[in-house]
């Protein structure tokens, strides 16, 4: 059973709420993936520094991403929530007054250059200047929270609300949060013995697409997602680092993953013959960049969750097999380019047509 309430069981009002927030959700994928990848792209090209492009073994699932810091790439972490959050959860996603968006707590951050004429609609999804603002707010660390500004309660409008953002909910909660609802334990993590309750918890980073052993941000990334969904709204969570070289999308669909892929020339002719396209036409609409053997894209990767990542249909506790996967891969897709506006994304299998 969803943790959210599907479009046809709401009201009027909270329907076209949903569907504002999911059309600035699709504004928002952009926006990041710009950022996340196409930014880091260009300064790896400007540094002289060789892009190092995601392996399509690093996008199967229980795959281990090489630990390696590539400082050139960008990173972030962005809550993007269809209500607001209330208060009662500050505990856990810690968002206060002093790291509110206002001009007294931004001038506080060194690197950031306001204008000399700060508005305060700067920070409405609305605002025409709303991406320029969020971009140079994403280097911080910890989160960026975007909600329904809870200053206005005639109409639903979106606000980036705080910066700093910190996950400040146990992991060892979470996993005894998600194990609890698919019946792998009654009620307690260790209920079952520390071994159990240590491949619960191997199991969680494999539930969010990610290794147990994965950084900072994508560990918060996960937990957040778990945590929102004791909202009855949904939910999304980007996380972006320099070790995973994507940016990583957790929602009500699921787990999605973006990277940069890098296309030669064959590949680029196997797939305008396939789809009935010339060379210029396939540059044009989904090209980042053309090389002299080949090109550049944006690679979309969707995952489900099997059965055994899903609650059992007789609500009866069953016991874990770690052998058994939680994820599997989904679609995959050459996405085109944002000013593409009439292209629509490519179905393109890649993952598992290489070693």
């Amino acid at each position: 059973m969803s943790y959210w309430t599907y479009r046809e069981e709401l009201s009027q009002q909270h329907r076209l709420r949903r569907s504002l927030y999911e059309l600035l959700r699709d504004e928002l994928d952009y926006v990041l993936i710009q950022y996340a990848l196409i930014d880091s792209y260009r300064r790896f090209l400007n540094n002289n520094v060789p892009y190092p492009f995601v392996e399509m073994r690093e996008l199967k699932p229980r795959a281990i991403i090489p630990d390696i810091e590539h400082k050139l790439h960008n990173s972030l972490l962005v809550l993007f929530l269809e209500d607001v959050i209330p208060g009662t959860h500050k505990k856990y996603i810690r968002f206060f007054d002093d790291n509110r968006i206002a001009k007294e707590n931004i001038l506080k951050l060194s690197y950031f250059q306001l204008h000399k004429e700060y508005r305060q609609n700067l920070k409405l999804f609305e605002s025409r200047q709303f991406f320029w603002f969020l971009r140079g707010l994403l280097s911080v660390d910890y989160a960026l929270l975007i909600q329904r500004d809870p200053t206005v309660k005639a109409k639903s409008r979106y606000a980036l609300t705080h910066f700093h953002v910190r996950i400040d909910w146990p992991i060892a909660e979470a996993t005894e949060d998600l194990a609890c609802k698919l019946r792998y334990i009654q009620k307690d993590l260790y209920e079952k013995g520390d071994e159990y309750a240590e491949n619960l918890q191997k199991k969680f980073f494999e539930y969010y697409g990610l290794h147990f052993l994965a950084g900072g941000r994508r560990t918060a990334a996960s937990i957040a997602a778990q945590y929102l969904k004791q909202l009855s709204s949904i939910s999304t969570v980007y996380v972006g680092s320099s070790e995973s070289r994507s940016l990583n999308k957790i929602s009500e669909r699921g787990y999605t993953r973006y990277v940069l892929i890098k296309l030669d020339r064959d590949e680029i002719a196997s797939i305008c013959k396939t789809y009935n396209m010339n060379n210029k036409m396939f540059a044009n609409s989904y090209l980042l960049d053309e090389t002299d053997d080949g090109g550049v894209g944006i690679f979309q990767t969707t995952y489900s969750h099997t059965v055994h990542a899903h609650p059992p249909d007789d609500g009866k506790l069953r016991e874990l097999d770690s052998e058994y996967f939680w994820l599997t891969v989904k679609t995959q897709h050459l996405l085109p380019r944002h000013e593409a506006w009439g292209i629509s994304p490519l179905p393109y299998s890649k993952i598992y047509s290489v070693s």
